[in-house]
């Protein structure tokens, strides 16, 4: 009894080390700013599938989870904190609907089985990063008024570069897999 325990309680532990990493992993992501065209990109979106992929969606969601209240409490995790604000009123800003969107892709990421289609999955990782998209344009539409270039203003820049990314981890799900594998 004392053993299993025991091993109930390493697991819990071993779960909570692997969420708090993910978060710093996702934290770093989104301070590092790649030249890209027409904007600079993070990493951001990629970690989130990384942590789907390789985490599944329970821990996955953890973890992405972990990272939002960081950044609700202060902590200055998101992209753009501490210069554009940090905490709850940097939440609800602009990008919460694409905040809130990290945790609809890691979710169906991680929900997902993958298989040596490349096509395939690339597909799957498009719908998932999709949500990211969706719900920050919404929210993006719904704070500044749908009259304003919401697209044009909230995607269109971004989107050649969420393409890059999802073909990178299309290519690399089998290396991502393998980190399931050592949880």
């Amino acid at each position: 009894m004392e053993l299993v325990k025991n091993l109930k309680q390493s697991k819990i532990l071993k779960y909570v080390f692997l969420a708090l990493i993910g978060s710093i992993v996702l934290a770093i992501s989104s301070k590092i700013k790649i030249p890209f065209y027409p904007v600079p990109m993070t990493m951001q979106t990629f970690v989130i599938l990384v942590i789907g992929i390789g985490f599944g969606w329970k821990l996955g969601l953890a973890t992405v989870s972990l990272y939002l209240f960081e950044g609700i409490i202060g902590l200055p995790v998101f992209s753009g904190t501490p210069e554009k604000g940090i905490g709850l009123i940097y939440f609800t800003g602009p990008t919460m609907g694409y905040l809130l969107g990290f945790l609809v892709a890691v979710y169906i990421s991680g929900k997902f089985t993958y298989d040596n289609s490349v096509i395939k999955n690339f597909l799957k990782l498009l719908l998932a990063t999709s949500f990211i998209y969706f719900l920050g344009i919404t929210w993006l539409g719904n704070l500044i008024g749908w009259d304003k270039p919401i697209y044009q203003l909230g995607a269109h820049p971004f989107l050649i570069a969420e393409l890059f990314k999802i073909l990178i981890a299309t290519l690399a799900i089998n290396q991502i897999k393998k980190i399931n594998k050592l949880i």
